[in-house]
């Protein structure tokens, strides 16, 4: 046995009710708007087509975050996302006025994290003070390579010059700064992705996103791997890759703590926490998702609608998500297990039993501690890292 069942006094609904606690509360807001599609981009994003009104948006989202307050009651945040699309276009009164809604709506815990995504082609050194007064406190950049030549390839509308000036004004006007890096790219080598990973150490400030390319279906490099126009390094040479990002940034201070986020001790992503320890988070604007425990301790999955002019109208009548639906307790423990076992940390194993109503897998847990692909340790369990790089087949394995 990996642990004793959960009692029948942690079983209630009423602990199950309280789960949410162990992850926090976040509010993510999307911001649907780029100035160009990249290729490779599977989120809800669209180049706008005419001038945004920025005060009729601002009030479509206050409106939806007070539809969220009514399902889940007083509580307090303990973090706010401005993700997208390009948030770092959005007006900073936009960005104040909702930083205040939400504090209004909910509270804020006291130095809570208030991230904003940005792209360098967004970034002006009066832009980001202006966010920093608005109540910004930690800027997420995506740069996505340290080469023209790639970023070319990546569609993005910005160099590396431009790169390097934007995260040099984000550090001098924010504490906390990250930014994100694509490998694994059509033509990349292992050995250019560790000079361009240490370039990147060397610019970096406390927390790295660094993700494998993948061909997302409906993209556009989607249809150009179908007709056989793109390719990207495969099996060995991604390993490779992969070996190699550990052993830098854990060298340089910055080790991962998610399969694709480094950060030095206390610099993690707040936010990011909040889902993947499994905690409640509001998602508002067109296309957000959101898990969130109603007052009489019912879990529900939200989803918004996705197209712009569609949420816009649905947000203004105060109509709340689109889509909500349930999600039962035991559905909650592989949701949990599928996110925290993303994490070095790991799964307490008696939140998984409270919420399955049962232990997990013994004989999986046997089998994959016997590969070296899981360890337990007080009270969790979690990916080694041979099993982080078959994360996959060890959830499947846990959660058959």
């Amino acid at each position: 046995m990996i642990g004793s069942m959960a009692s029948q006094q942690e079983t209630r609904p009423g602990a199950r009710a309280a789960d949410w606690r162990a992850g926090g509360f976040g509010l993510y807001i999307h911001w649907p708007f780029c100035l160009a599609k990249c290729p490779y981009c599977d989120f809800n994003s669209h180049v706008a087509k005419a001038t945004i009104d920025h005060a009729l948006w601002a009030g479509a989202l206050e409106a939806e975050m007070a539809a969220m307050r009514e399902m889940t009651g007083p509580r307090r945040l303990d973090t706010v996302f401005f993700g997208g699309g390009t948030p770092s276009l959005m007006a900073p009164a936009t960005v104040e006025r909702l930083i205040a809604a939400a504090e209004g709506h909910w509270g804020l815990i006291p130095h809570a994290e208030v991230t904003l995504e940005a792209n360098p082609t967004s970034v002006e050194a009066g832009r980001f003070a202006d966010f920093r007064a608005a109540g910004v406190n930690r800027v997420s950049m995506g740069v996505q390579a340290l080469d023209d030549g790639a970023l070319k390839a990546l569609g993005r509308t910005h160099g590396v010059a431009e790169a390097r000036a934007a995260l040099a004004i984000a550090r001098d006007r924010f504490d906390r700064v990250s930014f994100d890096l694509i490998y694994a790219r059509m033509g990349q080598t292992p050995a250019a992705w560790a000079a361009e990973l240490k370039e990147a150490l060397a610019l970096a400030a406390d927390h790295l996103s660094l993700y494998q390319l993948t061909i997302e279906p409906g993209t556009r490099f989607a249809e150009l791997h179908a007709r056989g126009r793109l390719s990207v390094p495969g099996g060995e040479p991604s390993a490779e890759m992969y070996d190699i990002t550990q052993a830098l940034t854990a060298a340089a201070g910055l080790p991962a703590y998610e399969v694709s986020n480094h950060a030095a001790p206390g610099a993690e992503s707040r936010h990011n926490l909040v889902y993947w320890r499994y905690g409640d988070y509001a998602g508002i604007g067109p296309g957000a998702h959101g898990r969130l425990t109603l007052p009489e301790g019912r879990r529900v999955a939200t989803e918004t609608l996705h197209d712009p002019a569609a949420w816009l109208a649905a947000a203004r009548a105060g109509t709340g998500p689109s889509t909500m639906e349930t999600v039962a307790p035991a559905a909650q423990a592989d949701e949990m297990m599928l996110m925290g076992m993303r994490l070095s940390e790991g799964v307490d194993l008696a939140r998984y039993e409270r919420l399955a109503g049962r232990v997990l897998a013994p004989d999986a847990v046997a089998a994959l501690s016997g590969d070296g692909l899981v360890e337990q340790r007080a009270g969790k369990l979690r990916a080694t890292p041979a099993g982080r790089l078959l994360l996959n087949r060890v959830l499947a394995e846990l959660l058959a």
